[in-house]
């Protein structure tokens, strides 16, 4: 069922009745990348999966965005549910920094969490930069351009040439958002708080799954986060670069249902 919550497109699938999972997909992505995890998932789980402000379907605005407001929207949707409900985040890349910024603001309204090939640092002096010229460039060429570019460094060359099709869609559809809403986003990201702090703090069941040949988020890096988060679990996704659970639906869901078994 799809319907829209303050401005946000949202997919809802499964039984209201069952266990709540929230999906934050990552940039510049819709809740779509999640297509195989919750068809994986919905038949026991009551999955929901929003379009992050600025992207897809979701309202742009003026695209003034802020972590904070993502934070916001996150909070929103919690509300969703039955009153006391307490859902699972499951969150991708630039989802991974809202769901850890919502644990360090309101760890209370959440069961557990998974960060996929994400990041709890802030950007630091050069990626601030790197981002800043994005934003400049998108202005220069327009948004198909950067995202043609941007996406290509998201996959194995293996997963570019074995689905061809299923990729350049991916890329076709990046091409047809906003670029108003996708220079917010990355406004958004370039000034987030540093959320390591917190990683020693997070009591919460935790999953961290990383695509081996992640050049984005390294799993080396992934790893040291996990570790910093007590009790967490690493599982490293093969055959997979920084989108993990869209590269290799198959070992990423293995891992996901296994974590959730034991919650």
């Amino acid at each position: 069922m799809k319907k829209t919550i303050g401005g946000l497109a949202v997919l809802l699938e499964g039984n209201q009745k069952n266990r709540p999972i929230i999906f934050l997909h990552g940039f510049p992505y819709d809740h779509t990348m999640w297509s195989e995890q919750i068809a994986a998932l919905s038949d026991n789980y009551y999955c929901m999966a929003y379009d992050i402000r600025g992207l897809g379907g979701s309202s742009v605005g003026d695209g003034q965005f802020t972590m904070e407001s993502f934070v916001d929207d996150l909070e929103m949707m919690v509300e969703e549910f039955r009153e006391g409900e307490k859902p699972i985040v499951c969150a991708f890349s630039m989802g991974g920094y809202i769901a850890l910024r919502a644990l360090e603001r309101m760890e209370d309204k959440f069961s557990a969490v998974i960060l996929c090939d994400t990041a709890s640092n802030a950007d630091d002096n050069h990626a601030k930069l790197e981002r800043s010229d994005v934003i400049r460039r998108i202005n220069a060429q327009g948004l198909p351009t950067f995202s043609k570019n941007f996406i290509k460094k998201c996959y194995t060359d293996a997963y570019k040439k074995e689905h061809k099709e299923a990729f350049e869609k991916r890329i076709a559809k990046s091409m047809t958002f906003n670029s108003i809403g996708v220079k917010g986003c990355l406004l958004a990201m370039l000034t987030r708080n540093d959320t390591t702090e917190y990683l020693s703090s997070i009591k919460l069941p935790t999953l961290v799954l990383c695509g081996e040949h992640d050049a984005i988020t390294p799993p080396s890096r992934m790893k040291a986060m996990a570790e910093q988060i007590h009790g967490a679990e690493f599982v490293l996704i093969k055959h997979a670069a920084h989108m993990s659970v869209v590269e290799n639906p198959t070992d990423s869901n293995e891992a996901i249902k296994a974590f959730l078994a034991k919650l």
